[in-house]
């Protein structure tokens, strides 16, 4: 039996990385997949490498006017919403004295503005009894330099999980985050890194892990399952921490 028979999911951001993985995932479990993204060209790519009638849709989550289109779409193609995944983000590094208003600006609009408003926007369009998952980051709860409003955006997600499971207990709604820790993904190359700089960004995060390596998309999106399906049902305002020991040690 497949852990996800006809439910109907969305997954923002799910045109790479950790979200195209969960969205694979899904799909292979029975799902209806519909995955977000602000470029047409990779959500393309995505359909078809999810493949099982997924379809992909154009939003910018920072745009509040794109999010309340995609679940009407999703729920005139598919019904309403079973699982919903709010993975859009992003990753803005500097150092505090160079950080700018507009890197600030960005990381906040996407990360937790973003993430805020997909759930508010999502309400009407989702079953009694579906499960949010907002994806946080083993940062949320340690100190790192030059990420600090990106640790913030992700510590303020898992405190909205916690409210907003509050809220819509009475719709038996879950809402939980998922928090991986440093994962291989193509999250690191969009912060106008170098390559080199990349590659030596990616040796230092696994050497400071416990693991000694950076998990990969396919473990993360096994928490994902576990979060949407109803193995995780007595899991409410909670956070599944996949991070190879980074935040822990």
């Amino acid at each position: 039996m497949k852990k996800l028979e006809n439910k109907v999911t969305v997954v923002t951001g799910g045109n790479s990385g950790i979200g195209l993985a969960t969205a694979k995932l899904y799909a292979a479990q029975g799902a209806k997949v519909t995955i977000t993204g602000r470029n047409q060209t990779t959500l393309d790519a995505a359909v078809a490498e999810i493949g099982h009638g997924a379809i992909g849709l154009v939003s910018d989550v920072s745009d509040l006017k794109n999010i309340t289109g995609v679940y009407e779409k999703v729920t005139e193609i598919f019904g309403k919403i079973d699982v919903l995944v709010v993975n859009a983000g992003v990753f803005v590094a500097a150092p505090l004295a160079d950080y700018t208003e507009e890197m600030f600006d960005q990381t906040s609009d996407i990360n937790f503005k973003g993430a805020f408003f997909s759930v508010q926007k999502a309400l009407p369009f989702l079953n009694d009894g579906a499960s949010i998952i907002i994806t946080s980051s083993a940062v949320s709860g340690k100190a790192m330099a030059t990420a600090s409003a990106y640790a913030a955006t992700k510590a303020a997600v898992t405190s909205l999980a916690r409210g907003f499971s509050a809220e819509l207990a009475d719709r038996k709604i879950r809402v939980n985050v998922l928090s991986p820790g440093p994962i291989e993904t193509p999250i690191f190359g969009r912060n106008g890194m170098t390559a080199e700089e990349v590659d030596g960004m990616k040796a230092y995060m696994a050497d400071i892990t416990p693991a000694k390596r950076l998990g990969n998309v396919e473990e993360i999106a096994e928490g994902f399952l576990y979060l949407a399906s109803d193995d995780s049902k007595y899991m409410i305002g909670g956070d599944l921490v996949l991070d190879g020991g980074f935040s822990r040690f």
